[in-house]
């Protein structure tokens, strides 16, 4: 039944113990992990969309200047001089100087005929009237063309503006170096995965991807959604290997163009995998750590639980005995006064048996004899027997009278004399010796002799009790001191040559209810009590002692007049 009771309580502890600081512990890693994460994926997001912007900027840029050239050329330029071919190449040489993206140049009139080119195909004479870019040109005055292969049959853009002269128009046109533009585009490096690449509204590649992808070809990767939206934008798509991938996309070229950059989920998440992985570890060790202290702290929790159980049970046993005690001191005053009584009634009795023997011996009616002799000596012997009795009950009386504290003074020296002749018997049969070592000048102590009565019997009888622990029936020895200290104090002390007292026990020896004795063989209340007494009347108590060696009490005593 005991043991299922500390059984409940131990699982309701150890619940407790692991319940409280894990639902916080968790808490704390849980919402920290959220926040972290959600902040991570934002600022990855943010750095990615800033990436895109920049080199939207740039592609811009490129394209911007690109168009900014020819318009110089075109307005610094008549038709009629870029038409001839020396002209022209003088100008392409100029424009080479400034961007090394022009391929060619060519000059068209306004019924779409190449009138004039320079540029390491034959195209001069070529019509182009009925081409895309030729018609949206002319349609809109700026026109940059998606990669198409054209007369050369090559992957190329064109950038062509018009001007209209003498109410003729007529274009200019230039072939960008669609390598160098890919390269613009490509150099976007993020992380081990990301990439960047071109498309136009019908999802066909305008530069080359780093994961495959050639120009011209639609993209396998590419999704329709893509293009549903305003401004920069990123989201998170699986591929065609169904693999997740952080994409930002931004328009270029009037929403003609796409540029888009992506990048795989783990690679851009990297550092929150990383912290994930860090936060398990973290909460398995903290939760290994707040189960195992959990544990280590319920079990000395029980055991001291078990232990004060334990300890309150030995009170009330020793409380038990203690009461026990205290009603045999009772009883004993009170046999030790209905002893007295008929011990009072054999004296007188024998008192009277010596009076008629003298009277019956001055009569002559008895003669001496041997036998009278030792009925004499018999009487003798039991006179004495019985004044030792006497003293004996007289003894118990005066240490069992129940009386209110009276300090007087009182002569040390006799007093230790007739504390140590109640010892003496139990000591001799022990083979212990007792020795006095007292002051040659007379001691007085103002104490209760009834109560400093009690404090020396108990020291004599755990001396004693000590000296037997470690001799046996021989070899023991207890000895009493006294000394005045100055001339308001007396210093004694009971020395032993027992077995002394442990470091850890010596801090709880005047404890109540502590007792180095085996149970039923101590009350734990000696010493406590003797220690209260002493400070009562005004003195100290102390203790020293060597395990093994032996213990010494030492009591200050406030100092009696003579």
């Amino acid at each position: 039944m005991e043991s299922s009771r500390y059984r409940t309580i131990r699982k309701i502890i150890l619940t407790c113990m692991i319940l409280v600081p894990f639902i916080p512990f968790i808490s704390v890693l849980g919402t920290g992990y959220y926040y972290f994460a959600n902040s991570l994926e934002t600022s990855t997001t943010a750095g990615m969309k800033r990436i895109v912007d920049d080199h939207r900027q740039m592609i811009e840029s490129f394209l911007f200047e690109r168009k900014a050239d020819l318009e110089f050329i075109q307005h610094a330029y008549t038709f009629e001089e870029l038409s001839r071919a020396q002209t022209l190449l003088k100008v392409f040489q100029l424009l080479q100087t400034k961007s090394s993206a022009f391929l060619d140049l060519g000059i068209f009139d306004e019924s779409g005929v190449h009138v004039a080119y320079h540029g390491p195909y034959e195209l001069k004479g070529k019509i182009y009237r009925h081409t895309d870019w030729f018609q949206n040109v002319m349609a809109h005055g700026f026109y940059i063309s998606d990669i198409f292969l054209g007369y050369r049959n090559v992957p190329h853009f064109i950038i062509a503006l018009t001007r209209t002269e003498n109410n003729r128009k007529w274009v200019i046109r230039a072939t960008i170096d669609t390598f160098m533009f890919n390269d613009l585009v490509k150099k976007i490096r993020i992380g081990a995965t990301g990439e960047a690449y071109i498309l136009n509204t019908a999802g066909h590649l305008q530069t080359e991807r780093r994961s495959g992808g050639n120009l011209m070809e639609p993209d396998s990767e590419y999704l329709p959604h893509l293009t549903h939206h305003e401004d920069t934008r990123a989201f998170i798509a699986k591929d065609s290997s169904n693999r997740n991938f952080l994409y930002v996309s931004t328009w270029l070229k009037n929403r003609q163009w796409q540029l888009v950059v992506r990048q795989e989920k783990a690679d851009a998440f990297k550092v929150l995998r990383i912290a994930t992985y860090l936060i398990v570890i973290i909460s398995l060790i903290g939760g290994i750590l707040i189960i195992g202290v959990a544990f280590f702290l319920t079990d000395r929790i029980v055991r001291r639980m078990q232990q004060v159980d334990a300890e309150k049970d030995q009170l009330s046993e020793q409380l038990i005995r203690a009461s026990r005690l205290a009603e045999l001191g009772e009883m004993s005053a009170g046999f030790a006064h209905e002893i007295n009584n008929p011990l009072q009634i054999i004296k007188n009795e024998q008192t009277l048996i010596e009076m008629l023997m003298a009277e019956i011996k001055q009569k002559g009616e008895l003669k001496e004899s041997e036998n009278l002799a030792e009925i004499e000596d018999s009487f003798k012997q039991i006179n004495l027997q019985i004044s030792r009795c006497a003293e004996i009950t007289q003894a118990i009386l005066k240490f069992g009278r129940k009386t209110e504290a009276k300090q007087q003074d009182v002569a040390l020296n006799s007093f230790i004399s007739e504390v140590i002749a109640m010892v003496s018997k139990k000591a001799s049969v022990n083979g212990i010796a007792l020795t006095q070592l007292v002051a040659h000048e007379p001691l007085y102590v103002h104490v209760d002799p009834s109560q400093l009565q009690q404090v020396f019997l108990n020291l004599f009888n755990n001396a004693i009790d000590a000296v037997i622990e470690r001799h046996g029936g021989s070899g023991g020895a207890i000895s009493i001191e006294s000394a005045s200290s100055d001339n308001r104090s007396v210093s004694i002390r009971v020395r032993d040559n027992g077995c002394g007292i442990s470091p850890e026990n010596l801090k709880k020896i005047f404890s109540p209810f502590f007792s180095t004795k085996p149970v039923g063989k101590g009350t734990g209340l000696g010493l406590s009590v003797c220690y209260g007494i002493i400070n009562n009347m005004g003195g100290s108590m102390r203790v020293s002692s060597d395990p093994g060696r032996g213990t010494t009490f030492t009591l200050n005593l406030p100092a009696g007049g003579s």
